[in-house]
């Protein structure tokens, strides 16, 4: 399949001088819903993939495949570009590599590589960095390993929730030369620690876990931030809904009587049903 269109969005929302909010989608629907609404992008977090494809927890279980594959049916869902979460790139810098041609071969619009030190470790409970060598080395790699120009590649920094801001201003300086595309920063609270990145990093920003003091889109489009995360609050939805719905069917309520419940028009929608119904009329004498 051919993603240029996808990417070629992704890189228009960076040129661009507006921050937006991406949507936290998890598989083909959820992908469809959010480019029906209207968002110019989709996030797939590896945390979602973990619950997703394993109903387990964000601790780095699922393996590259795995998410590669559940990406793949995301983005050939539609049009919508899609940003995911490649950790650490599953291993070292020449994983890094292979995980880049994977996720390029999926059709993702963009990925990111960060610096946190993954899998836990034995007897660190904490979350720790990689140096920042390491680091560099690793998104380095995956630029090396990009095939279509057009596929994002965006440095990772999570130094904001794990160390401090001097060590963040000091990794942003580097990872900024590194080649990568954008950076994408975890943990900003204040408007002081995201000017400092500004300062040292020109490259276009992805804020993730950000504080209520930088909230405002339209500051931080000043600051070249050009998408701000929400959080992945859909997929608990789903969860909730699912949850519920069964519990009342398990408590005898009637299916006529349940609520909240997708009717025919938007189930038809989700699934392209009048593209079918069509294909089926030209191809199969329907």
């Amino acid at each position: 399949m051919n993603f240029s269109f996808q990417r070629e969005a992704f890189r228009n929302v960076l040129r661009g001088d507006r921050c937006v909010h991406p949507a936290s989608v998890f598989d083909p629907i959820s992908a469809r819903i959010a480019e029906d609404l209207g968002f110019e992008i989709g996030m797939f977090a590896g945390s979602v993939a973990s619950l997703t494809i394993l109903g387990g927890p964000d601790i780095i279980l699922i393996t590259l495949t795995e998410f590669a594959e559940q990406a793949y049916r995301i983005c050939r869902a539609g049009r919508l570009p899609l940003l995911v979460d490649a950790d650490h790139g599953y291993g070292n810098a020449l994983n890094v590599m292979r995980t880049v041609e994977e996720l390029e071969s999926a059709g993702v619009s963009a990925l990111t590589i960060e610096d946190t030190a993954l899998p836990a470790q034995y007897g660190s409970p904490k979350p720790s960095l990689i140096s920042t060598e390491e680091a560099a080395a690793k998104m380095r790699a995956a630029v090396r390993a990009r095939q279509d120009p057009g596929l994002v590649i965006v440095g990772r920094c999570q130094a904001f929730s794990i160390s401090d801001t001097d060590d963040a201003v000091a990794r942003a300086k580097v990872f900024a030369q590194t080649g990568v595309d954008a950076m994408f920063f975890v943990g900003v609270k204040t408007r002081a620690q995201l000017e400092a990145v500004r300062a040292v990093c020109d490259l276009p920003m992805i804020l993730g876990s950000a504080g209520d003091e930088v909230a405002d889109p339209a500051y931080l489009a000043t600051q070249n931030v050009r998408i701000s995360l929400q959080g992945h609050q859909p997929f608990a939805a789903a969860v909730q809904a699912v949850q519920t719905t069964l519990k009342a069917l398990r408590d005898g309520v009637p299916t006529a009587q349940l609520e909240n419940v997708a009717g025919k028009a938007l189930m038809d929608r989700v699934t392209r049903q009048s593209d079918y119904t069509a294909w089926g009329r030209e191809f199969l004498g329907g």
